[in-house]
């Protein structure tokens, strides 16, 4: 068993959206949204390259990677840390790229980023230190999108 539970992994897949961190040659940080993040296996996470140079780059040069995946009702969600391999081709590219594909991926993918998962760490809001519950919280988010698109009507 890996460092990546069922839990987890099925979070992951479910938002699907991960916030990648990287850190640039100057030594800043870099924050990128990648609507393709999922768990892959145990042990590692792999997001599509669509347009995603900058991110690439500054992974080439260093590997270091965090990646946060929170689901944005609840304010809950995993921080993982890691290391990243930037796949361009060969059998595990070809397989990851098929996976995209198979659900629906219609963009080019330039390359996919493999991350070795070294840490997890939970995503918890200090809401919750209140003693809210979580349906409560999600409660409140659904009220606040709705009232900012009035006709949406999401549903609890």
């Amino acid at each position: 068993m890996g460092i990546l539970t069922n839990e987890i992994k099925e979070f992951i897949n479910r938002q699907k959206l991960g916030f990648i961190a990287t850190v640039c040659p100057d030594g800043t940080p870099n924050l990128s949204p990648k609507g393709t993040t999922i768990a892959w296996d145990n042990d590692h996470l792999v997001f599509a390259d669509i347009h995603s140079p900058g991110t690439v780059n500054n992974l080439l040069i260093k590997p270091a990677i965090e990646i946060n995946v929170v689901d944005g009702f609840v304010r809950k969600g995993f921080r993982f840390k890691g290391t990243a391999t930037i796949l361009s081709d060969g059998k595990l590219f070809d397989e990851i790229v098929a996976y995209y594909k198979n659900k629906g991926a219609i963009y080019l993918i330039n390359h996919i980023v493999l991350v070795k998962v070294e840490r997890v760490l939970p995503v918890i809001s200090p809401v919750y230190d209140t003693g809210i519950s979580e349906s409560e919280v999600r409660k409140r988010w659904i009220n606040y999108w709705n009232d900012l698109e009035p006709g949406n009507m999401l549903e609890e």
